[in-house]
């Protein structure tokens, strides 16, 4: 049983995949470091990383967030592949399904995406009309419905191949595994209630720290009256970030903002979910709608398909500690898109849906991770948290050593200070699906 203070070298709030990513990647450059990670729920990733619908791509007009993506991508290969840990990796690619106009207005970012090194596959509309019968790629002349929505025949397929799922369970436990053996400590069923911030140097007067004392964050408070001091606090807590920085004046360039996610699995949708010639295990990509921002990801453990939707305006930035899933969402919104595209899906209930929170940064839409008053921060990840996670783990552990760069898996240099607040560098993503 701990004493009510205690002391670490490192003290890493968040147990989700980005802070387990961190913590493991802190402990394997400094071995001999005590680090503890705390967590308000019972185990690892149970906030939204375990809500996540596992998806990754490397596919982005950003650089930045190519770079990001496409090592942690390849550190997952090597931790299935050549590790033996099974993460649930499954390469079914990404398929944008775009108009005419839609293409013509992304093509010059295709061919940059392309340069850079991401493998994409265009379909045309008679590929797609063969390989996803089921898939509307024109209306009817006269179709009011298809008409008042604004929908936009299909007359493309974008492909990116380096695309797919994960189970994101299996992956936050793998971090947690590799650094509590290497002897990292984690607990869990520990709200953190404050982030201690103290002078440099104490006068043990009432009031400090004064606006003339040079301040840094020492460690955390948690609800049960717990002091835990560390040499160094990292804050991960994606959407939460707000409730720990707020307080002592920091930013955490994030507002949270729900997602749902709505689970099919129906004998209606079989041909659908069996599409063939897209990748090697003959189902339909993930597949993102011309309209609304509405994608069909297929969940291939479960032979299930899962919709989402990235419904930006509209839906209030909000911050809720269990946010539900909301049916008529889907049944008298989504439903009316998803059908006039897909009509396999006509009259299909969902089996089963929940809700989650993107930790959204509006500007760039490109993760942070600075340090400041003493605490390092990991955060906005703007829904991509996932699929760039072993990156930004290695640049936290970086900016943890003083390093100007840190060495993202696969041997590629990423200069630190480009995710930061003052020093920032990068390019504002312009491919949102």
């Amino acid at each position: 049983m701990m004493s009510a203070m205690s002391k670490y070298d490192v003290l890493v709030v968040g147990a989700g995949v980005l802070g387990l990513s961190t913590a493991y990647h802190i402990k394997r450059e400094n071995p001999e470091r005590s680090i503890l990670v705390l967590d308000k729920l019972g185990g690892p990733g149970q906030g939204n990383s375990a809500k996540s619908v596992g998806a990754f791509r490397n596919v982005f007009s950003s650089r930045t967030n190519f770079l990001l993506a496409d090592s942690t991508i390849d550190f997952f290969t090597h931790v299935q592949e050549d590790l033996g840990h099974d993460l649930g990796l499954v390469f079914h690619g990404y398929l944008w399904l775009l108009s005419g106009r839609q293409y013509r207005r992304q093509e010059e970012n295709f061919k940059e995406m392309s340069r850079r090194g991401v493998e994409l596959r265009t379909w045309e509309r008679e590929d797609l009309r063969r390989m996803i019968p089921d898939l509307v790629t024109e209306f009817e002349e006269g179709d009011e419905e298809a008409e008042v929505m604004g929908l936009e025949p299909v007359e493309r397929g974008l492909q990116g191949v380096k695309c797919g799922s994960i189970d994101a369970d299996r992956l936050v436990r793998f971090y947690e595994e590799e650094f509590k053996r290497l002897g990292g400590e984690v607990r869990y069923n520990v709200e953190v209630k404050r982030l201690i911030l103290k002078p440099e140097r104490e006068l043990g007067l009432p009031g400090e720290p004064f606006v003339w004392q040079d301040a840094s964050v020492k460690g955390v408070e948690t609800v049960r009256g717990e002091e835990i001091y560390a040499d160094r606090v990292v804050v991960a807590v994606g959407a939460w970030a707000n409730t720990l920085l707020n307080p002592i004046g920091l930013d955490a360039f994030m507002r949270p903002k729900k997602r749902q996610v709505f689970v099919f699995k129906d004998e209606r949708l079989e041909r659908l979910f069996h599409s063939e010639g897209f990748n090697k295990e003959g189902v339909v990509p993930l597949l993102i709608l011309p309209k609304a921002g509405i994608l069909i990801k297929p969940e291939v453990s479960e032979g299930a398909l899962w919709i989402e939707c990235a419904d930006n305006l509209g839906r209030p930035f909000k911050l809720e500690d269990d946010p539900q899933p909301e049916l008529t969402y889907y049944t008298g919104n989504l439903y009316h898109v998803v059908v006039k595209y897909l009509p396999c899906f006509r009259d299909v209930q969902p089996v089963n849906m929940w809700a989650g929170q993107y930790a959204l940064n509006s500007i760039d839409k490109t993760p942070y991770v600075f340090e400041e008053a003493g605490m390092i921060y990991v955060g906005a990840g703007s829904g991509s948290g996932l699929m760039k996670c072993d990156a930004l783990g290695r640049i936290a552990a970086a900016l943890y050593a003083g390093e100007k760069e840190a060495t993202l898996y696969g041997g590629r240099a990423f200069r630190v200070s480009d995710l930061s607040v003052k020093e920032r560098r990068v390019e504002r993503e312009t491919f949102v699906l």
